[in-house]
């Protein structure tokens, strides 16, 4: 399995290279990566400096974790979900109905 990502400081350097006027061919053979992770990086940069529509790392970041939270709620909803039903098949209903109140 290939690597996950590169450190935020090796795209920092990459993207000082290319405005300090390196091609981004050149960069990515000289640094064994492709050309698109490079232009990825650039065009995230922009967003992040307000040059450019979209969704700015900190928001990325942001989402990502509030959609990590939503599937743990999700998946503790529906163990309770399953623990009432368990509940309901072991435990039988009282008599009657509801007291009025």
């Amino acid at each position: 399995m290939g690597r996950r990502g590169y450190p935020p400081e090796f795209r920092r350097k990459v993207l000082d290279l290319l405005e300090a006027g390196r091609k981004v061919t050149d960069l990515a053979h000289d640094l064994e990566i492709s050309s698109q992770t490079i232009y990825s990086w650039r065009r995230q940069d922009r967003i992040d400096r307000g040059l450019e529509p979209g969704l700015a790392s900190s928001e990325k970041i942001e989402l990502a974790d509030a959609q990590r939270r939503i599937a743990e709620l999700e998946t503790e909803l529906q163990a309770t979900r399953r623990a009432i039903e368990l509940v309901r098949e072991v435990v039988p209903p009282k008599d009657g109905s509801r007291p009025s109140r």
